[in-house]
């Protein structure tokens, strides 16, 4: 039998996290979400997280700290965090990404 689990998200509904990240359209095993920050906004530093992310670069800029590499992030840029990775990112600009996690950050409270 097909999958029937499609469905369609309109983000102006979507829910919001904690961290300010808005959930997106998610999967059973992989999910997406849409970051919208302000530029200096204090962020977790050196976390590592029970999740891969990828993320693209809609608008603005950041820097990702990442196992002692910093990579500026601009509009365009698409990105990889690993698994278990610490990382930080420091938001210079208004800066607007997409992310899709696997497994689903939300599930089980993984990303809060």
């Amino acid at each position: 039998m097909a999958d029937s689990t499609v469905i369609k998200v309109a983000s102006a509904y979507s829910p919001k996290g904690k961290l300010g990240q808005k959930y997106l359209a998610t999967g059973k095993s992989i999910a997406m979400r849409l970051w919208d920050e302000t530029a200096h906004e204090n962020k977790e530093s050196n976390i590592a997280r029970e999740y891969e992310t990828v993320g693209f670069v809609l608008d603005g800029s950041a820097e990702l700290e990442i196992e002692g590499q910093t990579i500026r992030l601009e509009q365009g840029d698409s990105w990889v965090v690993p698994k278990g990775a610490k990382h930080t990112y420091r938001i210079k600009d208004n800066f607007r990404a997409v992310e899709a996690t696997h497994p689903p950050a939300h599930a089980h409270a993984r990303d809060e």
